[in-house]
């Protein structure tokens, strides 16, 4: 790589460019302070959560329906942890953000206690959203740090754009906490 003569901190990688020598090269590190801020990307929400509790009591919150009832969306009680399962999801509908208040999910993926992937479908959307919810587990000290990457969104729209700001907020508090509150019930 051919350095920068107008890098002010040359030899400091810049944020997003792969780095040859991370076993993860050109996926982005959530450790990694070069990693570019949540807001860089309008396409992705980012979060990161450390939650006081092992990753196989996490996993379980996430993968079993009558834990996912405590504190996720109605309709939660229907997942079942196999790829191509189909599930719906109701909240209230929100006009601003063209939301129609009924999500069509399917389970795209997982790695047992680390990794769930669901693919996430405005049932009636007059601008079909079409998203990827990808959650992954690490152990870190007696703990899990849980990463939340939702992904999918059109910055060129301005409905996915409100949504993408409310689902943001959504995401870090009103979810965080309820998943924090199930855990710490169990």
């Amino acid at each position: 790589m051919t350095p920068d003569p107008h890098d002010p901190n040359p030899g400091t990688p810049n944020p997003g460019t792969p780095n040859p020598d991370h076993p993860n090269s050109g996926a982005p590190d959530p450790h990694d302070p070069n990693t570019p801020a949540p807001d860089d990307d309008l396409t992705t929400i980012r979060v990161a959560q450390f939650l006081p509790h092992p990753p196989a009591k996490v996993w379980r919150a996430l993968t079993e329906p009558e834990l996912l009832a405590q504190w996720q969306m109605p309709g939660s009680e229907d997942f079942r942890l196999e790829v191509g399962h189909r599930y719906t999801l109701t909240a209230l509908p929100r006009p601003n953000a063209a939301f129609s208040g009924t999500v069509d999910v399917r389970v795209l993926a997982y790695e047992p206690g680390r990794m769930l992937s669901v693919g996430w479908a405005d049932a009636n959307a007059s601008r079909p959203a079409d998203w990827t919810i990808t959650w992954t587990l690490e152990q870190e000290g007696r703990g899990t740090r849980l990463f939340l990457v939702h992904e999918g969104f059109d910055p060129d729209d301005p409905t996915q754009m409100m949504a993408r700001k409310i689902m943001d907020g959504g995401w870090r508090s009103h979810v965080m906490r309820s998943l924090g509150n199930a855990l710490d019930r169990m």
